[in-house]
């Protein structure tokens, strides 16, 4: 067995707000979106229309977002479980300090950014959804 790509898919309450919020503070672009009438794909999002899935991309990284409605019924492990994560999302980034920076500006909730034992200057970030997000540097 060969594992090609991971791409991690998170139950949302709203594409649209989570796709913002992505966007906004993270630099993510929107690949793709299904309308609430799942007959389609769009590439952009349409005024008069409600999502229920979105993926976005930046740079090597793939992120897909699903309504919670829909994610329960294709993920049947997750019916019972709330929202958020018990796991946090690892990325290496560059530019680490400037990053951060730009995020405390914003006033997101986040940890402070600190050197670690393992030799990484990292930080994490709550999302809107209560994801946990980390980003990492190796620490010069």
């Amino acid at each position: 067995m060969k594992i090609s790509k991971m791409s991690p898919n998170f139950e949302v309450t709203n594409i649209r707000k989570t796709v913002a919020f992505y966007a906004e503070n993270f630099g993510f672009n929107l690949i793709m979106a299904v309308p609430e009438s799942q007959d389609g794909i769009d590439q952009t999002f349409e005024e008069n229309k409600e999502y229920v899935y979105a993926m976005m991309q930046k740079d090597n990284v793939e992120l897909m977002f699903q309504r919670s409605d829909t994610f329960k019924n294709d993920v049947i492990f997750s019916k019972g479980q709330t929202i958020g994560a018990s796991v946090s999302f690892y990325m290496d980034i560059d530019s680490i300090n400037e990053f951060y920076l730009d995020l405390k500006n914003k006033q997101l909730v986040l940890t402070d950014l600190k050197t670690t034992w393992y030799g990484m200057q990292e930080f994490y970030v709550k999302d809107l959804n209560g994801y946990i997000l980390g980003f990492a540097e190796k620490a010069e």
